[in-house]
């Protein structure tokens, strides 16, 4: 398949109206944090997507072969700008994907290792894998692509303590994010850039 992609998130695509997911690699979700260098939280998810529109845009159209179909219906495909370049490729190369080796064999582990040393990307700080990531919010019965519906103060300021800290990513509402940021020790950490305004993809 071959045309104009719309970026979903950081390993999706669509083209014409048909989804494709990247084979090989995961990127973190449209709703995961990451922590920079610095220890501070930023939307590393959002980032990656961000980022692989700029770089397919540089080069149109986008080609993909596809080996495949996942659970969700999308097909799963190799994919290379009109220059030639593999996008998978790319997306690890600059520390915004990861080798995914239940998919990929192993074939994208050098340029990650190269990510890694030089600290691109989100080797740059720390960060949970993709996959972890979403099995833990699976078993915490929370969604992984959408935000999550917003819970009134009043039902949940009771629940609302400093322990154990929590990330942008487990939060759920702005109020809720005000409050850590205006009582919790932590809460500077969901303030990344010292705006006043705690997580910011929600507020």
């Amino acid at each position: 398949m071959e045309g104009r992609a719309s970026v979903i998130d950081g390993d999706t695509v669509e083209i014409a109206g048909q989804r494709i997911r990247f084979n090989g690699i995961d990127a973190p979700e449209s709703r995961q944090y990451c922590d920079d260098a610095k220890g501070f939280e930023y939307p590393c998810g959002r980032r990656a997507a961000d980022a692989l529109d700029t770089f397919l845009a540089a080069s149109r159209p986008l080609h993909c072969t596809f080996v495949d179909r996942d659970r969700y219906g999308r097909l799963v495909g190799d994919c290379e700008r009109a220059d030639g370049r593999g996008v998978q490729q790319w997306l690890v190369e600059q520390g915004l994907a990861l080798d995914w080796p239940k998919y990929s064999s192993g074939i994208y582990a050098g340029q990650q290792a190269a990510a890694k040393a030089a600290m691109r990307g989100i080797w740059a700080g720390s960060f949970q894998e993709p996959w972890d990531w979403r099995a833990e919010r699976h078993d915490q019965g929370l969604s992984t692509g959408k935000p999550l519906g917003l819970v009134s103060p009043s039902a949940l300021v009771q629940s609302w303590t400093c322990q154990p800290r929590r990330t942008c990513s487990q939060i759920s509402s702005c109020d809720e994010a005000r409050w850590y940021l205006g009582n919790c020790s932590w809460g500077g950490k969901l303030d990344r850039d010292k705006d006043g305004i705690a997580c910011e993809t929600l507020c």
